[in-house]
């Protein structure tokens, strides 16, 4: 299984896979971490509407993700893989919001 990621992110060594795994997760976790800081700093509570948290919940998550992800990665010696992910992942989500915008 492990090879799959090697091969699709064009990562040579076992150690470098291991890194770029472990940096995922960390991230996840530091994420979720600024999501409960910034919902605490604003208010928001257990009993809040969900159409105020989701929305919100989106806000906060999807761009401190990215931006943790490359800090993260960068700390940990793989700014050049993350940079090129993120750039990917960006590309992707500006494609999907042009073609749901045309289709309009």
């Amino acid at each position: 299984m492990l090879h799959r990621f090697k091969e699709k992110w064009n990562i040579k060594s076992n150690f470098q896979l291991i890194v770029i795994l472990f940096v995922f997760s960390i991230t996840g976790s530091a994420a979720l971490v600024v999501r409960k800081f910034i919902f605490h700093l604003v208010g928001i509570q257990q009993d809040t509407s969900l159409l105020i948290k989701v929305p919100l919940y989106l806000i906060v998550l999807l761009p401190s993700y990215q931006f943790l992800l490359l800090v993260i990665g960068t700390l940990l010696g793989q700014y050049r893989f993350f940079l090129a992910y993120e750039k990917k992942t960006v590309g992707r989500l500006i494609k999907r919001s042009k073609k749901s915008y045309e289709k309009n």
